[in-house]
């Protein structure tokens, strides 16, 4: 990984969710990409008014002085958590959150996104949280999403759940990659539902390709796969929460609205998504 982006608004949750991804970036040696989108009015058809012309030039000085003007509280955070040696550049840019962010993962080959949620606090969470929750979904590059109340430390279990197919193996090898930057556990969760079809010779086969590495695995009977999962990080103090954003099996009744999604509202527990390949 070499490239980090970090969409940020400014708000007391992006700059939360600073601070992972500068940690992020330091343990991987990867430069963070600081992201702004602002929108403009939407206009009709016709001809456009010098006045509106006039309008968006204000709004976009007033935007490029906002930005230019935040980046110093940037670096203040950086140094005071000790990491102002991260590479950091910045992009300034207008329209559509999640479409600007597909174009940048797209020209500046990005790895991994972190951005922060507010989960799910009202009015909030329709702004913050609906695009972090897009971002998992639409976007097909790693997402790490920070919740407002997830405060940094030292990254010691990651968890991962899995349904044991071939997109959490390939998956599964990306989260112990990371895992292994910080010297951190990876502790993978199997929610044993009604309709889980891989036998327990299967499952054995499919751990034994992971028997040399820091990885311990947990199958849990339980229909209720969100709250068994919400119940799995708390009881194992884990500190991210590896996830990938299915879209078929036999998990597709709880993915067709994104279990990762909605999990990113209501955890507390930071959530990196990743996508089927």
């Amino acid at each position: 990984m070499k490239k980090i982006l970090f969409p940020t608004d400014f708000s007391e949750t992006a700059n939360n969710a600073f601070v992972y991804a500068l940690e992020m970036a330091k343990s991987i040696d990867a430069e963070v990409i600081v992201l702004h989108v602002y929108d403009l009015p939407s206009v009709s058809f016709g001809e456009v008014p010098v006045t509106l012309v006039e309008i968006y030039d204000s709004i976009e000085l007033n935007n490029f002085e906002n930005f230019k003007d935040q980046i110093p509280h940037l670096r203040k955070i950086a140094e005071k958590y000790q990491l102002d040696d991260v590479k950091m550049s910045h992009v300034l840019r207008h329209g559509d959150l999640v479409r600007i962010m597909k174009e940048m993962c797209h020209e500046e080959h990005i790895d991994m996104i972190v951005m922060g949620t507010n989960g799910a606090s009202g009015l909030q969470e329709m702004f913050l949280g609906s695009n972090t929750g897009n971002a998992i979904v639409n976007v097909p590059v790693t997402l790490l999403s920070i919740p407002n109340k997830a405060k940094f430390e030292r990254i010691k279990n990651i968890g991962f759940t899995t349904t044991f197919d071939d997109h959490d193996r390939i998956a599964l090898h990306r989260v112990i990659s990371i895992a292994k930057k910080f010297h951190a556990k990876v502790k993978c969760l199997a929610v044993k539902t009604y309709s889980f079809k891989i036998t327990d010779e299967g499952v054995e086969y499919w751990k034994s390709e992971f028997k040399n590495e820091p990885v311990e695995f947990y199958v849990i009977p339980d229909d209720d796969v969100k709250e068994t999962i919400m119940d799995f990080v708390e009881n194992q103090d884990i500190d991210i929460l590896a996830m990938v954003t299915h879209k078929r099996n036999f998990f597709e009744e709880l993915f067709s609205k994104s279990l990762t999604q909605k999990l990113s509202y209501h955890i507390e527990t930071p959530i990196m998504a990743f996508h089927e390949e």
